[in-house]
C-alpha cells in the first residue's frame, strides 16, 4: 500500500516509528511529554482544583498515573515479547523501502522503553511542578 509522501513523512516522525533512535530515548521522550502535559489537566480539572493544594495534588496524581502506566507497559512487554527472540517489526517502510529491524519490538528494547518512559514521566512531572510552583513565575493559568 503506497501512501502520500507528506503523510509518510508525518507518520514517520512519531516516536514509535523512528527506528534510528534507541528505545530508551524514545521512552524518555514519550514519558516527558505525558508527564509534563498532564500536570495542567490534573491541576485544573482535579478534585482539589479550587484549593491551595491543587498544584501538589495534581502533580502527585500525574506521578501516580506515570507509575501505573509504567506497570502496564511492563505487563504488555512481558506478555508480548519473549526474551532473546528477534524483532517482529515489518521489514518495509510506508514507502516500501527496506529497513533494519526495530529494536523496540524485542523484549530488551521494550524494557528499555518502559524504563525511559518512567524516568521521562517523573522528570516531566517534576519539571512542570518546578516551573509552576517553585519558581512561582507569573503564569495566568495557575
Amino acid at each position: 500500500m503506497l501512501v502520500s509522501p507528506l503523510i509518510a513523512w508525518y507518520l514517520s516522525n512519531f516516536p514509535a516509528y523512528r527506528t534510528a533512535v534507541s528505545p530508551l530515548l524514545l521512552g524518555v521522550e514519550v514519558g516527558l511529554a505525558h508527564g509534563f502535559l498532564l500536570v495542567g489537566l490534573f491541576v485544573k480539572a482535579g478534585p482539589l482544583r479550587n484549593t491551595e493544594y491543587a498544584g501538589a495534588a495534581g502533580s502527585l496524581a500525574v506521578a501516580g498515573l506515570v507509575v501505573i502506566l509504567s506497570i502496564c507497559l511492563t505487563m504488555y512487554g512481558i506478555a508480548s515479547f519473549n526474551e532473546g527472540e528477534p524483532s517482529i517489526s515489518p521489514s518495509l517502510t510506508l514507502t516500501e523501502r527496506k529497513k533494519e529491524p526495530d529494536q523496540l519490538q524485542t523484549a530488551n528494547g521494550w524494557a528499555k522503553f518502559t524504563g525511559g518512559f518512567f524516568f521521562g514521566g517523573i522528570s516531566g512531572v517534576s519539571w512542570a511542578y518546578f516551573l509552576l510552583y517553585v519558581l512561582n513565575l507569573p503564569y495566568n493559568v495557575k
